[in-house]
């Protein structure tokens, strides 16, 4: 046809007369149609297969971020320079290994210092209480005894110079003089005894407590002085791995600012939120698993905490997942997607979930193929899902042929052919 049109023009630029047959030619073209095939109906190709009935088991998807299974930023309770490091980043240490030391010379200093001070009030105490406070305690009694002699001595005199007195034997004098003495006699006694009852009761009390609370005063400030010592020296409060040292050798450690970060990663948690009416189906020591990027097979895992109260801000359930790190293969801080498996339903009707269409409503619903061939939509109930399959509550009995590829914008009522997709993914 294209053979006849290029003749036309031809002649038509060698001669006006053949416009004629320009113009029969074009009304000719202009006739000729393509074959209808309008009323041949297109198949789609699909993918599809019959429900399952086996047992599935609920898998519960979350993201999480791994987390060390202790950690400690290490901040020292004094500002001074940083005088050694025992560690860097990356180094194994355990339980109350020295990490690192700050200049303390004048701490030191002051631990002898008051070292000195406490030694001698211990003396002073041992002195109070081995030597003087018995001394001065046997020296009262001893008074006392002494006065309570001279007492009896002067009263034994007074009656005798009574009698000579009344015989008329001596002067009414010389029994005076011997009452008098009597007097001073009694009131030297009256001062022992007092004075010995005080330390009795008293004044040895006071004094042991006074000896007691300057040796107490000593020690505290020699401890106090030995604590700032021990502040200097930076130790390790948990078993781990070295992660962060900001400061060099030299450089100023400040209080409350991190010096040297630990963390405990043997094992590492994936902390995941979840609502509380699935978390209530979980348990303590339930398996689970957790993809990590680059790791090709799902690391293991169990449930190591149920959170007892909800978080107030998402009123979630915060549920840990503790995974093995023995030998350091996985990193804290990693983002995961972990898998907790839940609850196990026997028997149930199940498809894969790329079969499973959602409406702009929320609906679910899948296209099933009919014996005419022809695709319909059918909605459905879910269940439980494992993450590949789900489990139909309603809506299909099994024995329905289920399209599991190729539904999605699949018009209800199409022809469809069930068969596989070529290597580049498009329907033969």
């Amino acid at each position: 046809m294209s053979q006849i049109m290029n003749t036309v023009i031809r002649l038509a630029r060698k001669s006006t007369k053949y416009t004629t047959y320009l113009l029969v030619v074009s009304l000719f073209l202009a006739g000729c149609k393509q074959p209808d095939n309008s009323n041949t109906a297109a198949l789609v190709t699909v993918q599809a297969e019959k429900p399952e009935k086996a047992e599935i088991s609920e898998h519960i998807m979350a993201d999480a971020s791994l987390s060390p299974l202790a950690q400690a930023a290490i901040a020292p309770k004094l500002t001074a320079p940083v005088r050694k490091f025992f560690v860097q980043r990356g180094s194994k240490v355990k339980e109350g290994d020295l990490l690192a030391v700050l200049e303390n010379r004048d701490l030191a200093a002051q631990v002898v210092d008051n070292k000195g001070q406490f030694d001698a009030a211990e003396a002073a105490y041992s002195m109070q209480t081995k030597a003087q406070v018995p001394e001065d305690y046997r020296k009262a009694e001893l008074d006392m005894a002494q006065a309570k002699a001279q007492l009896q001595l002067q009263e034994g005199i007074v009656a005798a110079r009574k009698r000579l007195l009344d015989e008329g034997a001596i002067a009414g004098r010389d029994y005076d003089t011997a009452v008098a003495a009597l007097v001073q006699a009694r009131a030297t006694f009256d001062v022992a005894q007092n004075h010995f009852s005080s330390l009795q009761n008293v004044s040895r009390e006071a004094t042991l407590k006074q000896a007691a609370g300057q040796l107490s005063s000593a020690k505290g400030k020699y401890l106090a002085a030995e604590a700032q010592v021990s502040y200097s020296e930076i130790r390790s409060p948990i078993s781990g791995v070295v992660t962060d040292r900001p400061l060099f050798a030299g450089e100023t450690a400040n209080t409350g600012s991190p010096l040297i970060t630990v963390m405990d990663t043997s094992a590492l948690l994936a902390k995941v939120h979840l609502a509380q009416t699935v978390a209530q189906r979980l348990s303590l020591g339930d398996e689970a698993s957790i993809l990590v990027p680059g790791v090709s097979d799902p690391v293991p895992a169990k449930v190591s905490l149920i959170s007892p109260a909800l978080d107030p801000g998402s009123t979630t359930v915060e549920v840990w997942l503790r995974l093995d790190n023995k030998a350091g293969k996985y990193k804290a801080g990693t983002p995961v997607r972990t898998s907790i498996t839940g609850r196990t339903i026997p028997n149930a009707i199940k498809i894969p979930l790329t079969a499973v269409l959602t409406g702009q409503d929320g609906s679910k619903s899948v296209m099933v193929v009919g014996s005419d061939g022809v695709a319909h939509k059918k909605g459905v109930q879910l269940g439980i899902n494992d993450g590949e399959d789900v489990q139909i509550t309603q809506g299909l009995t099994g024995s329905e042929m289920v399209i599991t590829t190729g539904a999605y914008g699949l018009d209800d009522g199409t022809k469809v052919t069930i068969g596989k997709p070529d290597a580049g993914g498009e329907d033969k």
